[in-house]
């Protein structure tokens, strides 16, 4: 009898659709030969001559290497037809069937060779755990979602890595459509990231948010967006979550300016259109140097000036460069009027326009005595206001503190929420959107 040894292949790779390298097991026929009494044990793992004469690897692997899966299953077939195979010669056949599976890509035949090995007891607890592995990525590759669930759930028991194939279980759920099933596990998930102080992985908030989409939950698919934004922001996801807040049932549109300011702090480049709406508003407010830099960067990008609405655009420039100009020379005679009237609001949007010049302290301590006199109409917003003016001039620390404070369901809330995470994103983010001087 010949000692037939497992060896360790490259047949997961295969399984997970990376390159098939081929790995037969290590007998020779001089070891085929031999006569010598084997101890009790080693008797075990031995297969007789005429099924190691089928599938003798210098025979097998070429077959393999050919592509001839004709030839290579009919000596399969011809090795499992020998009479009182043991269970040792029973393992072997399944290796090589997962060998030829694996090289010709036939499901149908890896996943029971490879379910039949990992019960056999043979395995040592690593290759166990890799064709456990191999199993649960080949059912989900072939779209039997069920027992992809069990499969992954049980690499993960058996101490697999939970953290990389726990996200493939809540994609089975989502896509056999269970769409209740993958929110809640991916809500634990992300519960679990954020007690932990960690990060959630960019597909996996992708995942959250095509839930929102599939079960037309606005809230959750906003949810998502919003961690998308302080997770992984870029321009495209600050620009649907501010757009889509805008659409919001209970959305006030007096908050519009306010929207339109985020946006052009936290993308990097606006559409046309942003330039020209910011615009419109601030000069609407009396933010005329507010309105020239809009317009200014709206020109310098090419998005202003040109085509049927050249006209329309230079007016507004023209009036926001003969109001800014204005504002430059006589802003400080409002002071004293605003100091005396009895309601704060005065005194906090000539603050914001101080801000607007790049006078961030001289603003911002405005804008506290506007606060501090009393606003009678929506006084929230003025602490909203505050709050940006205090992040835009890089004074981290009091913007978190006063918009962490903010409240209001009408769209304040939001932004005040919004602008918290704008003023506290990465620094990677933060320096490529470091506040431009006004022009």
């Amino acid at each position: 009898m010949s000692k037939f040894r497992f060896a360790r292949t490259s047949l997961i790779a295969a399984v997970l659709g990376l390159n098939f390298a081929p790995a037969m097991l290590g007998a020779t026929a001089a070891q085929a030969a031999e006569k010598a009494p084997a101890p009790e044990a080693a008797k075990q793992d031995t297969i007789r001559p005429e099924l190691y004469k089928i599938i003798d690897p210098a025979q097998f692997k070429p077959l393999l290497a050919a592509k001839n899966w004709t030839e290579a299953q009919a000596r399969i077939d011809q090795g499992a037809a020998l009479p009182n195979l043991t269970p040792f010669e029973i393992f072997i056949l399944n290796q090589t069937r997962v060998q030829l599976a694996s090289a010709s890509e036939n499901h149908a035949m890896l996943l029971p060779a490879l379910e039949a090995m990992i019960e056999s007891g043979r395995l040592s607890p690593k290759d166990k755990l890799a064709f456990i592995e191999a199993s649960a990525n080949t059912y989900f590759t072939t779209k039997d979602y069920d027992k992809a669930i069990v499969w992954y759930n049980r690499y993960i028991t058996e101490g697999g890595d939970a953290a990389k194939q726990r996200p493939n279980v809540i994609r089975a759920y989502f896509l056999k459509n269970d769409f209740a099933t993958a929110k809640a596990e991916l809500k634990k998930d992300l519960d679990a990231y954020a007690a932990a102080g960690t990060t959630p992985k960019l597909e996996e908030l992708n995942l959250l948010g095509n839930i929102g989409i599939k079960t037309k939950d606005t809230a959750l698919y906003l949810e998502a967006i919003e961690l998308l934004v302080k997770y992984h922001p870029t321009d495209a996801y600050w620009s649907d979550l501010l757009n889509r807040t805008r659409g919001k049932a209970n959305y006030n549109t007096r908050l519009d300016l306010d929207i339109l300011r985020l946006k052009k702090a936290a993308i990097s480049k606006l559409e046309g259109d942003d330039y020209v709406d910011l615009a419109e508003l601030a000069l609407l407010g009396g933010f005329f140097t507010e309105a020239k830099t809009a317009l200014d960067t709206g020109y310098d990008a090419g998005l202003l000036g040109t085509g049927a609405d050249a006209a329309k655009h230079k007016k507004l420039r023209d009036q926001a460069n003969k109001g800014a100009a204005d504002d430059a020379k006589n802003i400080g005679s409002g002071e004293a009027s605003a100091m005396k009237s009895k309601d704060g609001v005065g005194l906090v949007n000539l603050g914001y326009v101080y801000v607007t010049m790049g006078q961030y302290d001289k603003g911002i301590d405005l804008m506290q005595k506007g606060i501090a006199k009393g606003i009678a109409k929506n006084p929230e917003d003025a602490k909203l206001r505050l709050g940006y003016a205090y992040a835009l001039a890089g004074k981290k620390e009091e913007a978190n503190k006063i918009l962490s404070a903010v409240q209001g369901n009408d769209g304040r809330g939001d932004l005040a929420r919004y602008w918290l995470l704008w003023n506290n994103r990465p620094a990677t983010t933060a320096a490529a959107a470091a506040p431009a001087a006004a022009k």
